[in-house]
Order: C-alpha cells, then structure tokens, then sequence
C-alpha cells in the first residue's frame, strides 16, 4: 500500500509538472514549474529504489536525506510565497519571507546540518532507518534530525491555513474555493507531522499517509488554481469574442 501511495504521488507529481513545462518555457508562471518541479524531486528521494541510487552516487553517506530535505524547504517556501501572494494573505507573506521567516529557516537549517554531521551516516539507508538502529547516540540524533526537517514545512503550513480557511468562506470561484480547502487540509497535514514522535512505531505507516495525503493536496490545489485561471481567461476571451 505504501509504495502504491508513494509511485502513484510521483506518478501524479512528474504529471503535472510536465503539463507546465510549455507555460514555463514562454515564460507564464515559473514559480508554479519550480514548485511541481521540486515537489516531484522531493517523492522521488523519498521512494527507496531511487534513494538508494542517488545516495550511493553521492558517496553512500545519505546525502541524499540532507538534499531531500533542502529539496522540501525550497518547495514548501516557493509554495508559501505564491499561494500568500495569490491569495492576498499579506501577513502569511510577510511571516514566511519577512525577518522573522527567513530567521527560523536559517535557524532551522543549521541545526539540521549539525545533527547531521553529528551521527554516523556511514551506510545509505532510506528514512535514515539503519542509521537510527546503529546504537542509542544515532537514534536521538536521527529523531532530533526529523523533528529539525519537520519545523520548518510546518511552520509555513501554520502561516498559510488561517487565509486559506478564510478563502473558502468568501464569494470565490468554486475551483478556487476547493483549491483553498485543499491547500488549508495540506498544511494542516504538514503540522501533523508535529507529532510524529508521539506515534507508535507500529503504526509508521500512518506517517506515511499523513506526509503523502499534504503533498497530494498541495499538488491538487494548485492545480485547480491552475485549471482556474485557465478557465477564466476562456471565458473572457469568449466574452471578448461575442461582444466584438
């Protein structure tokens, strides 16, 4: 089930970023290219197979998990900067871009590279598994570690569901309105990930339902702003056309 979860997110992922590639390349919104673009590189290190590739290129000492992590704060940045922007959210945009935003990246991003450094990451492993079951040092490193790559995503998924729950409540489009819905249930999923350490580690498939149902509703709902503005542009242009 999981692995179903994880290539059919790729799947819909490399899809839609595909679908924006002509847009991009006249120039019409790149962010959105860049954010799809990095959401798809983000599954693809997660899903073993390719990891285990792509780390093992990179020396077999799980870069590849400190690059995954980089990968999901740049998509989840460029995410909150457009959908603030797009949305009107003006305090959203100025939290995640302003001093205090970029402080707690910054800060975040440190103690993550030096956790990193700390453990013994000899050996490449998905999810840093093997790592944590070397011996109890590891484990805490690699738990403090998740928690670091977890705080910042949630911190500008926090930032986002407050306008995001205010857009569905307003005179909006309808694809829009279930973009909003989509994106506030995504972030709202993201802040879940909060909790992790309180989940048995019998239930760890529930993590990865929780991380794949943010990203799948993330992708969702910018697509649907997408299709939106699509479908409003046709419509004046036949507006245009039948008045001429």
């Amino acid at each position: 089930m999981i692995e179903t979860l994880q290539w059919s997110t790729l799947a819909l992922c490399g899809l839609v970023a595909a679908a924006r590639i002509p847009s991009a390349l006249r120039g019409e919104n790149r962010s959105l290219f860049g954010i799809f673009g990095l959401m798809t590189l983000a599954i693809l290190l997660s899903i073993q197979a390719p990891y285990l590739v792509i780390d093992q290129a990179l020396g077999g000492i799980n870069l590849a998990n400190l690059v995954l992590r980089f990968v999901v704060f740049g998509a989840i940045f460029f995410l909150g900067v457009r959908v603030s922007r797009g949305f009107g959210a003006d305090g959203a945009y100025r939290l995640i871009t302003g001093r205090t935003g970029i402080m707690v990246l910054v800060t975040i991003s440190a103690v993550m590279v030096g956790l990193f450094l700390l453990m013994d990451t000899s050996g490449s492993s998905a999810g840093l598994m093997a790592i944590s079951a070397k011996d109890a040092r590891n484990h805490a490193l690699v738990e403090y570690y998740g928690a670091a790559g977890r705080a910042y995503p949630a911190f500008v998924a926090l930032a986002l569901v407050p306008p995001m729950v205010r857009a569905v409540q307003e005179r909006l489009p309808l694809l829009v309105r279930i973009a909003a819905a989509l994106l506030a249930l995504g972030g709202a999923a993201v802040a879940l990930t909060l909790l992790f350490p309180l989940i048995p580690p019998a239930m760890n498939a529930v993590e990865f339902i929780i991380n794949y149902s943010a990203v799948l509703c993330y992708v969702v709902g910018l697509a649907l702003i997408w299709t939106a503005r699509v479908v409003n542009r046709q419509a004046r242009s036949r507006k245009t056309s039948t008045e001429m």
